[in-house]
This record gives structure tokens, sequence and C-alpha cells, in this order.
């Protein structure tokens, strides 16, 4: 997969994120315009989202997947977690835990996933899904490592 490629369908993650109709008030874009920033079609494969207009987005979305796909192609891990920015931490052991619940969730999901045989789209989000979760639990495990490691 190219990096314009790459870049484009995470471009679209982050529209489904918000929703287009949100997207296009957020940002005085068209649905249209919107659109051209994620299209593979030939015309519009050097059209990319505004700089500007991905912050307004990923301001409003769950996840900053451009952000992150571009961290990605650098090989750099984003600590993000949106759901406790400001919550206490658990400590090491509660971090163990959450990573072999996280752990067991993605074991069940391939396993749902490949009992066809096959991955299809919608399973692969699922897995992808989990595999972040994981990821999450495994930078609060680092920042708690090395907040022990400081005292």
């Amino acid at each position: 997969m190219s990096i314009a490629s790459y870049l484009k369908k995470h471009t679209e993650a982050l529209v489904k994120d918000v929703g287009i109709e949100a997207a296009c008030e957020l940002t005085g874009k068209s649905k249209a315009t919107i659109g051209r920033y994620y299209s593979d079609q030939d015309e519009h494969g050097d059209r990319f989202m505004p700089i500007d207009v991905v912050a307004q987005l990923e301001g409003a979305a769950r996840f900053p997947h451009v952000t992150s796909a571009l961290a990605d192609l650098r090989g750099i891990t984003l600590s993000y977690d949106g759901e406790r920015r400001n919550a206490q931490s658990g400590g090491i052991n509660s971090d163990v835990v959450a990573l072999a619940q996280r752990f067991g969730m993605l074991m069940a999901e391939y396993n749902s996933a490949i009992g066809d045989g096959k991955i299809s789209v919608n399973e692969a989000k699922r897995l992808l899904r989990e595999t972040l979760a994981i990821q999450q639990v495994l930078l609060e495990m680092k920042l708690n490592l090395e907040e022990e490691a400081s005292h």
C-alpha cells in the first residue's frame, strides 16, 4: 500500500468517525470536498486534507486517525487515551490484569474471525481495534514502569 492510499484510508476513517454531516459542519467544507480528500480515484490522487481541517476533525473524533497514521509511517508510537486523560492509574498490577483481559478479547475476536478460514474486512477492523486497545494498555504499563523506576 502506498503512503498516499494509507493516508487516504485513515482520512476516511477520521471522517466516518466524526460523521460526514458533522465533518462538513465543523470544517465548512462540502460533502464533495471532504469526499475528495479520501477518494482513491486517480483524479483526486494528489488531494489531501489540509492539516488545519485534520486538527478540527480529530478534535471531534474518538481517535486521532490521521495523526496516528503519520506517526505510524515514522515508526512512532503515540500515547493516547481519550477515555482516561486525567484518570488515576491503578499501577502495574492493574495494567497486567488489563493486558491479560485485552489479549483474551483479541484471541476471542481472532478465533471468531478465522472460523470460516478467512478474515473479512469487518473482522480485520475488530481485530485492529483490539490490537489498538492492547497498545494503549502497554503504553500505560510503560508509563507506570517509568514512574516506578524513577522513585
